[in-house]
């Protein structure tokens, strides 16, 4: 075999190898970043359709419905005796509104809100000292919620229970909003650029 005929025979290899390397790439990332995750998420729809801007109109900010206790604590999602102040009778004729009043608020039930930011067990997250603290705003983590019309389908991990909105739809992570994929490593990251105490029992029990 001639040298020319050698290069040509090496060339052509190198071209297979690359296309195959590529195809694989590809396969796997359409494996773990479509597929997968398609497999591993199941939805739910919350129990009520709830508007934000109705209310933001209505109450005029978040902290009237978001608000920090004297203790120090966050209330996180209001309870049915919070909501009933305003809802005792209907708002209307939405349909949405009339369910609530019908089966929660009369008989007394507190609604089965999933929550999108529910940590596990094991985390220790403090509202108190990112807001107050760090002067860090809501849409920070949470996006532009306030400007929401409807609530989000809810999805979970099948094999955990935990809603996906923890650590954000987009698993690669590369986004060009805060809200839109919260990974461990922006936490840190903040953490450093403030002088913060990085160590795990920070947030980790």
């Amino acid at each position: 075999m001639s040298a020319q005929d050698e290069r040509t025979k090496t060339a052509g290899s190198s071209a297979v190898l690359l296309i195959c390397f590529l195809v694989g790439l590809g396969a796997s990332l359409l494996v773990g970043w479509v597929i997968f995750p398609a497999l591993l998420y199941s939805e739910k729809e919350q129990p009520i359709d709830f508007s934000h801007v109705v209310h933001v109109d209505a109450v005029g900010d978040c902290e009237g419905c978001h608000y920090f206790r004297d203790d120090g604590s966050f209330s996180g999602i209001p309870d049915l005796s919070n909501c009933a102040e305003c809802h005792e009778e209907a708002q209307g004729e939405d349909p949405e509104e009339l369910k609530m009043i019908q089966e929660y608020i009369e008989p007394g039930k507190e609604i089965p809100w999933m929550v999108y930011s529910r940590q596990p067990d094991c985390v220790f997250f403090s509202h108190a000292a990112h807001v107050k603290m760090g002067e860090i705003e809501c849409k920070a983590c949470h996006g532009m919620i306030g400007e929401s019309e409807h609530t989000d389908t809810y999805e979970y991990n099948i094999l955990t229970g935990y809603s996906r909105n923890i650590w954000g739809k987009n698993i690669s992570g590369l986004t060009s909003n805060t809200w839109e994929s919260m990974k461990m490593g922006d936490c840190g990251n903040c953490h450093d650029e403030h002088g913060e105490n990085n160590a795990c029992f920070v947030c980790h029990k």
